[in-house]
């Protein structure tokens, strides 16, 4: 069974809640329809099978290299490395832009392979408690991908 993240009742579309994803399964993901256009829908294979579509995504990184001037930052998991943009929108955001920081971020998929692109709807400094995010980040990610799958 394939989860839904676009079930609504009466039939209406409605954005899901985000799903928590490493970056390798985006580096990974295919586009479902207009996906790698509008943004919309991407399937992720997590590590233990099956199909998990999502569009609003959460991920936890640290910043590698922050560009205010071109709207971006560049954010490294224990997977590997993907793209944050809109960061100058994000209220709040700029405690976030320093080098070293370990942040999250929900944002939307603008692209999957090879270099996955975000762009941020909300951001928040974990930086206070880094060791213990970085840590307990893989086990949420898997926990919350198979209760979504089951």
């Amino acid at each position: 069974m394939m989860y839904n993240p676009e079930k609504a009742a009466g039939g209406e579309k409605k954005r899901a809640p985000p799903v928590k994803v490493l970056s390798c399964q985006l580096r990974t993901a295919e586009s479902q329809g207009e996906a790698a256009v509008s943004g919309d829908v991407w399937v992720v294979r997590p590590a233990r099978g099956g199909s998990l579509p999502v569009s609003l995504v959460w991920m936890q990184g640290t910043v590698l290299e922050a560009q205010p001037d071109r709207n971006t930052v560049l954010l490294m998991d224990e997977t590997g490395t993907f793209t944050v943009q809109g960061v100058n929108n994000i209220p709040r955001g700029k405690p976030c832009l320093s080098q070293g920081k370990y942040v999250m971020v929900m944002g939307v998929i603008q692209a999957g392979p090879p270099e996955p692109v975000i762009r941020a709807v909300k951001m928040a400094d974990l930086s206070e408690r880094a060791e213990l995010h970085r840590r307990m980040w893989k086990l949420e990610v898997e926990e919350l991908q198979q209760l979504l799958l089951a």
